[in-house]
């Protein structure tokens, strides 16, 4: 459901206890004395350590900040607080949270923000503004269907990607692929694979803060099949959750108490699901026995179809079989895009028989949008009777 929140306490929702548990000491800010410098703002840190994280301690990251609020015409102090709100639960974010939870991660984490000096009131969070937010969902596959499958298949779309994008990566040899530009990330990546690479280093990871996590490498080692494919939907500006919140006509505040909801997280996953399914054309799944099954198919199924188009869309098959979309449409550069386009269009709109598509099986999940706890699947896992966190 939800996974990290950006939350922002301007400085009369909070209080500094210990000044110097920042790094620089939070005094230079709360004295005033620090000069703002050419930035025009001054930054003090408090962050967990990997010994803390190892010791199955979770603790947020902070980001205390001033600089000069032109509205109130003097300097202003604000706090910024990044966390995962299932670490601060579980100590993990392979268990899923539910709108139950609600009421506790406040606590924990008013309790957690007490423990590092900071004095926030419970009302405080409940209403704390959103500056990024989110939201995710753990696919457990037991059915025999390969998180590497699916990565595979989003690779084949033919990705026009939307003009706000400005990268498309396949990473850690195909264990990841993402959408990306600077206010929003989508995020497909194998939850198993990815705990794997933590073990040996972190800066090749989608996720940070596994340190809390290895010591489940021995939890969810399997002996049928079990995968996990997780999807995040990262956005990352107060102006794309509103966008994205209009589009799915949920209009509410952004404040914590309002965005820690899963039908929200649901309609907003399911809505770039959506468009990733747009973009991949039924030529990509359709599979027939030969070229002349093919052709019998185009024939009988699109009348009005000519005998070029019907031999460009065999040929654009063939090739399609070897080369994603996206690699071929680089090749065929120096060419003329209108007649690129045009191919294109055929493919998208020539009627072949139906076939299951890859993102079935990840929108049934999200439709479904049943909280994934790990101790549901011991069967598929060893050791499940000495299943630990911490």
């Amino acid at each position: 459901m939800i996974d990290t929140v950006v939350m922002t306490l301007r400085s009369w929702n909070f209080r500094i206890i210990d000044p110097d548990r920042f790094e620089p000491s939070a005094r230079f800010i709360l004295n005033g004395s620090k000069p703002l410098g050419a930035r025009g703002y001054f930054t003090a840190y408090q962050n967990p350590t990997k010994e803390e994280f190892r010791k199955g301690i979770y603790k947020p990251r902070l980001t205390l900040i001033n600089r000069y609020d032109f509205n109130l015409k003097k300097r202003e102090t604000s706090l910024r607080i990044e966390l995962s709100i299932p670490k601060l639960l579980f100590g993990n974010n392979f268990d899923e949270v539910t709108f139950s939870d609600l009421t506790r991660s406040v606590e924990l984490l008013r309790t957690g923000l007490a423990n590092m000096s900071v004095a926030v009131s419970e009302y405080s969070i409940y209403h704390a503004p959103i500056s990024a937010i989110h939201y995710s969902k753990n696919i457990v596959l037991t059915d025999g269907t390969t998180t590497s499958y699916l990565l595979r298949k989003l690779k084949e779309c033919n990705f026009k990607l939307p003009l706000d994008v400005n990268q498309a990566d396949y990473r850690n040899e195909g264990h990841s692929y993402r959408w990306h530009c600077n206010s929003y990330e989508i995020v497909f990546y194998d939850k198993l694979k990815d705990l794997e690479i933590a073990k040996i280093s972190e800066k090749r990871t989608i996720e940070k803060d596994y340190q809390l996590q290895l010591n489940l490498n021995k939890t969810v080692r399997k002996t049928s099949p079990f995968e996990i494919i997780r999807l995040e939907a990262r956005l990352n500006k107060r102006q794309k959750i509103r966008q994205d919140l209009k589009k799915i006509n949920f209009p509410v505040d952004l404040i914590y108490k309002n965005l820690f909801n899963p039908e929200i997280s649901r309609k907003i996953l399911l809505k770039y699901i959506d468009e990733m399914a747009a973009r991949r054309y039924p030529i990509i799944d359709y599979h027939p026995p030969n070229i002349e099954a093919m052709l019998s198919d185009l024939i009988v199924r699109n009348p009005n179809l000519g005998i070029k188009k019907a031999l460009q869309l065999i040929g654009l098959k063939q090739i399609l079989d070897s080369v994603p979309f996206r690699a071929l449409r680089t090749m065929f550069n120096s060419y003329s895009k209108r007649s690129w386009y045009r191919l294109v269009s055929d493919a998208k709109k020539v009627n072949l028989p139906s076939v299951m598509s890859p993102f079935k099986i990840i929108r049934d999940h999200i439709n479904q949008f049943k909280p994934v706890k790990l101790l549901d699947f011991q069967p598929q896992m060893l050791n499940n009777d000495k299943y630990k966190l911490y």
